[in-house]
């Protein structure tokens, strides 16, 4: 049975070249909350076979280990010609073991529902997707794809390739980022998470485009080093204020009328409802799993942006 898509993805998910075992156990405890092992970009071209090989041996020893690091794994796209292989490798290694299957593939540069059912078919409809857009006829479809299969658990957008395709900077890009949004909201997908930010001794300003991004509905960001995780976190952080106001809210609800549908007035006069409710419940879960995840990197817990 296909897994229900989860309330929200990884927060900040960490990419690691499928060429680089050497680091595997390091990015497993870097604080990400999620590792995707990359056969996409950043391998060349003659190293896609042993890179995918060097996927296949990680997720074994992730499981051998007892690692209950959560582990993705981008495949290349389907107009390159190791896809098929890419998948292939991934649903033998299910099949033969399900627990060392990846919790997750990314596939890049999807134009259309069909290619997603083409790889939601090789990989047996089991293991959850993440749909990856990347130019223009694939965000003109974004709701078809994000609604494609089932195993569906999340959109997101290649900005870098997006922003080539459709000839605009990188600021540019507000609009398109909204779409997607809402393309993933509609399509009842958890929100979308931000595409890397390509400056990694730029903290500010990766810190800020994750707070413009939050404004935008996006929850989280991959990630391209585990020193970009601490600003991450911080921006997607709800502040004190912002967890006083969800547990305000609750509180005036209560579980009943959240269920059914009631309304409530808090002290400051306004009203609130079940809509609000599970605003303020996502709040609070949100922070739960950012606290844990400073914790685990060693930063202070209450760092919030007040976005």
């Amino acid at each position: 049975m296909t897994p229900a898509p989860p309330a929200f993805g990884p927060i900040a998910a960490l990419y690691l070249p499928a060429t680089r075992p050497d680091r595997f156990i390091k990015a497993l405890i870097s604080g990400a909350d999620a590792v995707i092992l990359d056969l996409e970009d950043a391998v060349p071209a003659g190293a896609k076979d042993s890179a995918r090989v060097e996927a296949v041996r990680m997720l074994k020893d992730r499981a051998r280990a007892r690692l209950g690091s959560v582990v993705h794994v981008r495949i290349n796209s389907l107009s390159s010609p190791w896809w098929g292989r890419d998948a292939a490798a991934l649903a033998e290694l299910a099949a033969r073991k399900p627990g060392d299957r990846p919790d997750a593939v990314r596939v890049p540069k999807v134009e259309s529902p069909e290619q997603v059912r083409a790889v939601a078919e090789v990989l047996g409809g089991e293991i959850p997707l993440y749909c990856l857009i990347e130019s223009a006829r694939g965000l003109e479809a974004a709701y078809e794809i994000a609604g494609a299969h089932p195993s569906v658990a999340g959109v997101a957008l290649g900005e870098a390739d997006l922003a080539g395709d459709l000839g605009v900077a990188a600021d540019g890009l507000a609009w398109a980022r909204s779409r997607l949004v809402v393309a993933a909201r509609a399509a009842g997908l958890p929100s979308p998470a931000l595409s890397a930010y390509p400056r990694l001794d730029d903290e500010d300003g990766l810190y800020e485009s994750c707070v413009a991004g939050r404004r935008l509905g996006f929850l989280g960001r991959s990630v391209l080093h585990p020193k970009q995780i601490p600003a991450v976190i911080r921006a997607f952080t709800p502040d004190t204020a912002e967890v006083a106001a969800a547990e305000a809210t609750l509180d005036a609800l209560g579980h009943a009328h959240i269920m059914e549908g009631g309304t409530a007035v808090l002290a400051d006069g306004s009203f609130v409802d079940r809509a609000m409710a599970e605003t303020a419940s996502r709040t609070l879960a949100v922070r739960s799993r950012l606290a844990d995840m400073a914790e685990r990197a060693g930063l202070a817990a209450d760092a919030g942006s007040g976005a």
